[in-house]
C-alpha cells in the first residue's frame, strides 16, 4: 500500500498558514530540487480547497523541473464547494474523505503527497491515512510585525525525537 507524505512549511514560531507570505525567500534552487525529488517520488497531490486556491495560479506557467512536476501531477482536490478545477490535471473530490483517500492508497503505486497543514491533514491523521511528515522549518519568526529574520548557528537532535535548532537573529 503506498503511502501519504505531508510536505509542510513552518516558521520557528509555528506558523503554516500562507506561506505565500513568507517563505518565497527561501524557495531557491535546492528547495526546488527537494520539492521536485519529493514530487518525483509521487503519483498524486491531495489538497483542500486552500491549497488548491494558493497553488493553481501560482504554478501555471512557471517554468523548470518542479514547475513541471508540479503541473503535471495528477491533483485530487478534495472540495463541496469549488465549482471548477481548472489546473492542469485536477479533478474535484466531493464524496466522503476518509472513504476516497483510503480507496486512493490501496490504488497505485506512487507515494500521495500533501501540501501543507490544514483541515486535509488533520482528517486524514485523524483516521490514521497519514504516514509521513516532512517539515521544512524556514528561519523566520511570522508572529512578530515586522517579521524576524534568523541565521542557523547550530543544530543536534536528542535521543527522544526533539530537534534543537539555534538560531541568532539577523539584525539587517
Amino acid at each position: 500500500m503506498r503511502e501519504i507524505v505531508e510536505s509542510t512549511l513552518i516558521s520557528l514560531d509555528g506558523v503554516v498558514d500562507d506561506p505565500g507570505s513568507w517563505a518565497l525567500d527561501y524557495f531557491d534552487e535546492q528547495f526546488l530540487q527537494e520539492a521536485y525529488e519529493l514530487l518525483k517520488g509521487c503519483d498524486a497531490m491531495l489538497m483542500g480547497r486552500g491549497t488548491y486556491d494558493d497553488l493553481s495560479w501560482r504554478w501555471p506557467g512557471q517554468k523548470g523541473d518542479f514547475a513541471d512536476a508540479i503541473n503535471g501531477i495528477r491533483k485530487y482536490v478534495f472540495s463541496s464547494t469549488l465549482e471548477r478545477a481548472e489546473w492542469n490535471n485536477s479533478v474535484i473530490v466531493r464524496g466522503d474523505v476518509v472513504e476516497e483517500v483510503r480507496t486512493l492508497k490501496e490504488s497505485g503505486d506512487g507515494d500521495l503527497v500533501v501540501f501543507g497543514h490544514g483541515r486535509l491533514s488533520r482528517t486524514l491523521l485523524q483516521h490514521g491515512l497519514l504516514d509521513r511528515f516532512r517539515f521544512a522549518v524556514h528561519p523566520i519568526v511570522v508572529g512578530d510585525d515586522p517579521k524576524t529574520p534568523l541565521s542557523l548557528v547550530g543544530t543536534h537532535s536528542r535521543r527522544s525525537g526533539v530537534v534543537v535548532l539555534n538560531h541568532r537573529v539577523d539584525r539587517g
